[in-house]
């Protein structure tokens, strides 16, 4: 763990920003830098640059989970995932739907991608042409995998296939706040790209845009111009399409929709990791996070998501080989413009200080209105070029909130959690919430609400879901809403009747609120009555005490 220390820099009036703290310390920090994952839990202030979950969330197999959801509501406004299944417990599904489609279209001649869930870098990543290769077969019971459909019509540039890192700021959960930099890095395969065949399907640096396998090619070029090499800023590539008369304002647009798409899609399962280990109420810090959306252009111009990457790389310098087994790092000007942009832009935008001097200049510029002298240079970021980060959301929240059903679902879930800290629901949590939603009637009982609980969480369970705790997980939990949804309202497309089944759920726990707010203060108005009227006669009793007798009367 690297905290920031950004008040100590201050007041020692040094140029160097952070200080770095490798086996911990016990002063608290304004901002702590993780380098992996959310994994302090003795952070009790502060901002982390990290999400708890955020690593097991962008995996292959959970992104593709997540995703798909979000194809089962909004099959249209999603289509920019490649077709996915999920191994080993898809792979069935897998054969029979790719024998289903070559028979309704014999034209059709596909390439799959395989990738590992946990692989990075390229690791363990190739392609094959039909379900029955060997090495997919016989690889599928030792380690977990997404097979996609390969996108074999991509756009080139010099013969070549590449693909975009754009770095997205995370800086917010709740509420949302999202922030993509203005520009990218630009990856190249090192080989001239021919659509994929028997012959050339293992040919790596033809296929693979990962920067780690292209980096070991003979054809790999290091460039200090941003418009050459094996690795390029992303605004000379859109330069480069601009003047060949491409709409580089609608590219921005789509890459710009599909992160808020694929973040809108991440964040309900996000704030379940974030309840467990920051649970509302308690002591804790507040996190962000910088993340690198891997996105390739279609010929046509149209972005697909690769990947999301929780880690991207924020080096600025490659290993160069001066003599045979010796190297050296040579700063890499490319890497430098794009991520010092980033890194630097993210601790503004996080700056635990920010608020404050922006109230005292407001304090000082209306001081100046009168009349007084003030030297604006001392409280603005005087010098600092202007954010190569842009604010996309809330920006553009009313084009993409009524995507945000999974969310409501959510809530729903940890409602109904029960035990702060937990992530998945027992089955008298399921029950409590078809009762309080008034979700059970004669054709669906309790004992078929047993049911329905048991059934999805048994297999959820047995596709390798987190066994450290028992019960349902929020991917089930929200299977199980879906159903209640397609049993309830039947006639309508699949996102109107979640959409309506979250709005009868939320009216039925608006309404027990209210019974119970009102409850509650009829027990407090008959509490504070009662000790009144106990208060008034422990007075009367007290005077009756205090009275002096009569005088008696002599005759």
């Amino acid at each position: 763990m690297l905290p920031w220390d950004a008040r100590r820099a201050r007041a020692a009036g040094s140029q160097q920003a952070s200080a770095q703290f490798p086996f911990g310390r016990r002063l608290p920090c304004d901002i702590y830098w993780h380098g992996v994952s959310f994994h302090d839990n003795d952070i009790f202030s502060g901002q982390v640059n990290k999400f708890p979950g955020m690593t097991e969330m962008v995996r292959k197999i959970t992104l593709s989970r997540a995703v798909r959801t979000m194809q089962d509501l909004f099959p249209v406004e999603y289509n920019f995932y490649p077709r996915s299944w999920i191994l080993p417990e898809e792979f069935p599904l897998f054969v029979d739907e790719v024998q289903m489609m070559k028979e309704s279209d014999p034209s059709w001649k596909p390439t799959f991608i395989v990738k590992p869930d946990g692989g990075c870098q390229g690791d363990g990543i190739y392609l094959v042409k039909d379900p029955s290769d060997v090495r997919l077969t016989g690889s599928l019971q030792n380690r977990p995998a997404v097979v996609q459909e390969y996108i074999c019509k991509p756009l080139l540039v010099d013969k070549l296939k590449f693909d975009i890192r754009l770095y997205v700021l995370l800086k917010s959960l709740e509420p949302l706040e999202i922030y993509v930099a203005k520009d990218g890095l630009s990856r190249f395969c090192t080989e001239p790209y021919q659509e994929p065949t028997v012959k050339n399907l293992h040919q790596v640096f033809m296929h693979l845009t990962n920067y780690s396998l292209n980096i070991h090619s003979g054809n790999f070029i290091h460039s200090d111009n941003a418009n050459t090499g094996s690795k390029r800023t992303f605004s000379s590539i859109l330069c480069r399409l601009s003047s060949r008369g491409a709409d580089v304002k609608k590219v921005w647009s789509d890459i710009i929709s599909l992160v808020i798409k694929t973040i809108i899609a991440l964040t309900p399962e996000l704030k379940v990791y974030y309840q467990s280990d920051i649970p509302a109420g308690k002591p804790g810090p507040t996190c962000f996070q910088i993340l690198g959306f891997d996105i390739l252009l279609m010929k046509n111009l149209k972005p697909m998501l690769l990947e999301v990457n929780a880690n991207p790389s924020m080096r600025i310098e490659h290993e160069q080989e001066l003599s045979p087994g010796v190297f050296e790092n040579v700063p890499s000007p490319v890497d430098e413009e794009v991520k010092v942009a980033v890194i630097r832009d993210t601790l503004r935008l996080v700056d635990p200080q920010k608020k404050k001097r922006k109230d005292i200049q407001e304090k000082f510029l209306a001081w100046f209105a009168d009349g007084l002298e003030y030297d604006t240079s001392k409280t603005t970021e005087a010098g600092l070029p202007s954010l190569c980060l842009k604010q996309v959301f809330p920006k553009y929240a009313k084009q993409f909130n009524y995507l945000r059903l999974v969310d409501k679902v959510a809530a729903l879930f940890i409602r109904f959690l029960g035990v702060k800290g937990t992530t998945k629901l027992g089955p008298t949590g399921f029950r409590t919430f078809i009762r309080n939603c008034k979700l059970s009637n004669s054709n669906f009982s309790m004992a078929s609400v047993d049911i329905l609980y048991i059934d999805i969480t048994r297999r959820w369970n047995s596709m390798g879901i987190d066994h450290r705790e028992s019960g349902m997980c929020l991917q089930a939990f929200v299977e199980a809403f879906f159903y209640l949804a397609q049993k309830k309202y039947k006639s309508l497309p699949l996102h109107e009747q979640v959409a309506s089944l979250i709005d009868f759920c939320e009216y039925h726990l608006a309404a027990l609120d209210e019974k119970r707010l009102v409850c509650g203060r009829g027990i407090l108005e008959r509490r504070s009555a009662v000790a009144t009227s106990q208060t008034e006669g422990l007075q009367l009793t007290a005077s009756a005490h205090n009275t002096p007798p009569k005088a008696q009367s002599h005759s």
